[in-house]
């Protein structure tokens, strides 16, 4: 099993901006205009977003805050969108703060420098049972706040603590690197800076401790690819972290040591009390989002350009996905999905089970294949359009073990049933591979046993992710049997004509253009 941990996590508590619409956004440099079609249909030509002035005025002096370390001034950086003065953060929070959002007539961005902590490790239990107090901090980040990470610098989220990171559709937050900030990033710039870790007390396996039952109070694990491993997991389920809403993180993804890297978003037994809803991931050096252990519900998820796996989980992660899109930047990246490892610890419970909704994957990477569902992980793909795009016939679905297409459901043993398909189309030169201990046929077999899946669609999706015609003329899937979380959309895929849910919140670049946005992932919004 993957030994990389890595939490991602945004929690800002959301100030109310009424009227504040898309249009109040200025960007220089908007990628709106850029429109990736990969299927037939013509795509509609986005409005053309002018190019302002330079607006941006450094503040003069940092915000207060809370946390009596308050921030410091490490002098003025600017850019195309102007100039911003850097408040670096504390090395940890040890009260609960506000980061405010800064108009462009004092405009501050708020400098991740190194692992920067929210309060202090509360151990695995909810009360001090395990000796360890809560330190009970909240981090809360206004709408529109910008915060840049320094090379391998990331924002880690301690279990007892919280972070509320609550941006709007017209303001989202945004976590990126001083060379986005200064214009030098292009398309396939990555690796800026770290990434966001949001650990919990959620069940977890493949314990710390050989001696730990898994999904105990004492199964524990390290967040890895940080230089000071935080921990993670416990016995809560419903544990809270906090909120991470409307954020896009950019350009993360950084090596450490040994092979350790951090991603965009990582998560470490985060519970199911806390909520995820549209987050973008943007070029990130590693997996756009890495979910280990844990109950991880989230509605609106945008990976774009990730050099790994766009989608991993992993360690008996709990996880239930709706409106997802992926999309490869050309020849780059592994899979769109990796689930679990393969190894000694298959049969520990809490076992994996990831279920998604209402998904477009685009693969253009040459590789070995889009999705692999291994480790005898339980997994569910529903109303979903996968795509590959690349140009040698990469295989789409490939399967591990015989025991992941054919075992059946047992409460005792924490088993949901094979991988499970419904309403899924694909539109692959090459749709099966043979896995480990399986072949293209058992894995085919099992597609078929769904309902209303094609693996012969020819895609005519427009802007790379809206449906088209055939799109339109696919069966849906009904997933609200499956779980409370799910919404019956009545359509397969992320998004149909008319469609304006991944709008204002999202950038653009080459490889997918949402249109109506914060613009150029390259540049930064200018709030007027």
């Amino acid at each position: 099993m993957k030994n990389f941990q890595r939490t991602l996590i945004l929690g800002a508590s959301l100030v109310a901006l009424a009227g504040c619409g898309a249009d109040e956004i200025a960007s220089p440099g908007t990628g709106g205009n850029v429109i990736i079609n990969e299927g037939n249909t013509p795509a509609p030509t986005p409005t053309p977003t002018p190019t302002p002035p330079t607006t941006t005025v450094a503040a003069t002096a940092c915000p207060f805050i809370e946390d009596p370390q308050g921030l410091t001034s490490r002098g003025v950086i600017s850019g195309p969108t102007g100039s911003y003065l850097l408040c670096q953060l504390p090395a940890r929070f040890n009260r609960s703060s506000q980061l405010q959002f800064t108009p462009a007539n004092a405009a501050v961005v708020y400098l991740i420098d190194g692992q920067v902590d929210v309060g202090t490790d509360g151990g695995p239990a909810a009360d001090n049972s395990d000796g360890l107090d809560d330190t009970n901090v909240v981090l809360t980040i206004q709408p529109g706040v910008i915060l840049a990470g320094l090379d391998a610098s990331y924002l880690n989220v301690n279990r007892g603590n919280q972070i509320q990171a609550n941006g709007t559709a017209a303001r989202p937050i945004i976590f990126t690197s001083q060379q986005n900030i200064r214009g030098e990033n292009t398309d396939s710039s990555s690796g800026d800076w770290g990434g966001l870790i949001i650990n919990g007390r959620a069940p977890i396996t493949d314990c710390l401790s050989n001696t730990a039952t898994p999904g105990s109070v004492n199964c524990e694990r390290e967040v890895e690819g940080t230089t000071t491993p935080p921990r993670y997991g416990g016995n809560v389920p419903d544990d809270d972290s906090g909120s991470v809403r409307f954020v896009q993180l950019r350009y993360s993804g950084t090596v450490l040591s040994n092979g350790d890297e951090l991603q965009a978003l990582t998560t470490g037994g985060v519970g199911s009390g806390t909520t995820f809803e549209n987050i973008m991931s943007f070029n990130s050096a590693d997996d756009g989002v890495e979910f280990f252990g844990g109950r991880v519900n989230m509605k609106g998820l945008v990976v774009v350009g990730a050099e790994d796996d766009s989608i991993d989980t992993d360690t008996g992660v709990k996880a239930n996905l709706q409106y997802v899109i992926a999309v490869q930047r050309s020849d780059v990246g592994d899979t769109i999905i990796e689930a679990d490892s393969s190894n000694t610890l298959e049969e520990n419970t809490p076992r994996q089970n990831t279920q998604i909704s209402n998904a477009t994957f685009i693969q253009r990477k040459n590789d070995d294949q889009a999705v692999r569902i291994r480790g005898r992980a339980d997994y569910s793909l529903f109303n979903t359009i996968l795509v590959d795009g690349s140009s040698n016939g990469t295989a789409c679905i490939r399967v591990d073990t015989a025991e992941t297409l054919s075992r059946a459901a047992n409460a005792g043993l924490d088993e949901a049933g094979p991988v499970r398909f419904e309403s899924v189309a694909l539109d692959c030169d090459t749709p099966f591979r043979d896995g480990s201990g399986t072949t293209a046929a058992q894995v085919q077999a099992q597609f078929d046993a769904g309902s209303n899946n094609n693996a012969a669609l020819v895609n005519t999706l427009t802007m790379t992710y809206i449906n088209g015609s055939n799109e339109d003329a696919l069966v849906a899937f009904d997933p609200t049997g499956v779980s409370s979380f799910f919404e019956n959309a009545g359509f397969v895929g992320a998004a149909r004509a008319g469609d304006t849910r991944f709008q204002g919140w999202t950038c653009d670049s080459a490889t997918i253009s949402f249109g109506n946005n914060t613009g150029a992932c390259t540049s930064l919004p200018v709030y007027q």
